[in-house]
């Protein structure tokens, strides 16, 4: 019976700069026991500065290196036929000064979004409304409407981003965490058919 590698490629990955990426690294593997070692082992491609940031390793890569070394077993692929490399470098630590400007920006920029919806909608005078008809009492300041109000609108947005600080509140993602997801996935989408036209072109040009 003949023997089968199958091959499943991760959609991205890290790596830092002049590393070596092995199989194992952009990819899971599935094959008999006596090359699988082997297998994962293989370096697929090695970063170098001429990489920059994001570097594109197409199945095609994968199996033609493998034809090379194990040419008579039979190989499947299942999954994405890319994997995006994405090289990182060393975190810069962020100045506390610069982080306050971009505290301050978006808090007092959030703030006054949030005051100008208010004034649009008139909610100042339908909380006064509010308080007329259950008090039967003309208040300028309902402050027992706008009190608690202030007090859930916080509490609103901490359920409905679903965290505080760090910690997630329950299992589900947030709308946020959906849509920079889905934001990754266009990106990714647009990385790998941008590297393939870039072979292409560079493959009619030779």
């Amino acid at each position: 019976m003949e023997e089968t590698i199958y091959i499943r490629m991760r959609n991205r990955v890290k790596a830092p700069p002049e590393e070596k990426v092995l199989l194992k690294d952009i990819a899971q593997v599935i094959a008999p026991d006596e090359v699988l070692s082997q297998l994962q082992a293989m370096m697929i491609h090695q970063l170098t500065d001429a990489d920059r940031n994001i570097v594109i390793v197409d199945v095609m890569k994968v199996i033609q290196i493998l034809k090379s070394k194990f040419g008579g077993i039979e190989i499947q692929t299942i999954g994405p036929a890319q994997t995006i490399i994405e090289v990182t470098n060393k975190k810069k630590r962020v100045s506390l000064p610069f982080f306050l400007l971009i505290w301050f920006l978006l808090f007092f920029g959030s703030a006054m979004a949030i005051m100008n919806f208010h004034d649009d909608v008139s909610m100042k005078s339908v909380q006064e409304k509010i308080y007329t008809i259950i008090t039967g009492k003309k208040e300028t300041k309902p402050l027992l409407f706008q009190i608690p109000y202030s007090v859930g609108l916080g509490l609103g947005m901490i359920l409905f981003f679903n965290h505080v600080f760090k910690k997630r509140i329950n299992e589900e993602p947030s709308p946020l965490e959906v849509e920079m997801f889905n934001y990754q996935m266009d990106l990714d989408n647009y990385v790998i058919i941008h590297e393939n036209k870039e072979s292409m072109k560079q493959i009619s040009d030779d």
